[in-house]
């Protein structure tokens, strides 16, 4: 068949289904013109942009206005207490906007197929030249599974795992049940961490470098509290790759490093 006749009876085949199964973009409303396993718009998927800062904390990469919270290596406050427990941090966008929306309809509408698009974003900002011996979810409580169904970050991390050619294997058990993290100082968050995770029985990683995946990332003391024991089982490197990030640039900085004045952070 002719491109040109392929293009036209793909239209008709569209508008039809349009006609008989109407549908609209579950991020801007507008109504969907092609036929697709994911219920947005072109225009939503290719919207959301990479996270760009001029200051970075060289450990975390958390994005600062200034150098103010950096010391001379580059490193913010809570990296130069040794309070973030991976080595390195990969994220693609901010957590706001059209992102935002997406993981929202990704996490609680249950739009798995989001997985093979968000897999493209991770793989625009993890180094290809980055070695890791396995790929690893965030867990989730079984609590929280069973009311999902799912768990977001596994299906995040089979889309990496096999960009990267690399075995994803979920070796860390979520074993206590967190209040939500909203609100909470940073001391409040890693003080409600404590305990939470643990690695599976058996496992052991003596010398792995592992690679962490996480929908999104805000002040780190999660992957933090996860990242510790995976280190605690051997693994010799940590590196953390999340789809989104709060952007804490407009954020005051001054309790922050206050806290991390007194170590309480």
């Amino acid at each position: 068949m002719p491109d040109g006749a392929f293009r036209a009876a793909k239209k008709v085949f569209c508008d039809l289904f349009q006609l008989v199964f109407p549908d609209e973009c579950r991020v801007c409303g507008e109504s969907l013109k092609e036929v697709s396993r994911i219920p947005v718009c072109r225009r939503c998927l290719r919207e959301p942009a990479p996270l760009i800062a001029e200051y970075y904390c060289v450990a975390c990469r958390t994005p600062f206005l200034n150098r103010f919270p950096l010391d001379e290596s580059g490193r913010c406050a809570l990296c130069r207490l040794g309070l973030t427990g991976f080595d390195a941090v990969y994220s693609y966008g901010s957590y706001e906007g059209a992102l935002r929306k997406l993981v929202h309809v990704f996490k609680y509408q249950g739009v798995r197929t989001l997985a093979r698009p968000f897999g493209d974003f991770l793989a625009c900002v993890l180094p290809r030249e980055e070695r890791f011996d396995l790929v690893t979810p965030m867990p989730l409580h079984w609590r929280r599974r069973w009311q999902r169904r799912f768990n977001q970050a596994d299906l995040l991390a089979r889309e990496i795992a096999r960009r990267w050619n690399v075995p994803a294997r979920s070796v860390v058990r979520r074993i206590r049940a967190t209040s939500p993290q909203a609100g909470l100082t940073n001391a409040k968050r890693r003080a409600n961490m404590r305990g939470a995770f643990s690695v599976k029985r058996g496992v052991r990683l003596d010398g792995m470098r592992v690679l962490l995946v996480d929908d999104v990332l805000t002040t780190g003391a999660t992957a933090s509290a996860c990242a510790r024991v995976l280190k605690r089982a051997g693994a010799a490197h940590v590196a953390l790759l999340a789809l989104a990030r709060t952007d804490r640039r407009t954020m005051s900085i001054q309790p922050l490093a206050e806290a991390a004045g007194s170590g309480k952070v």
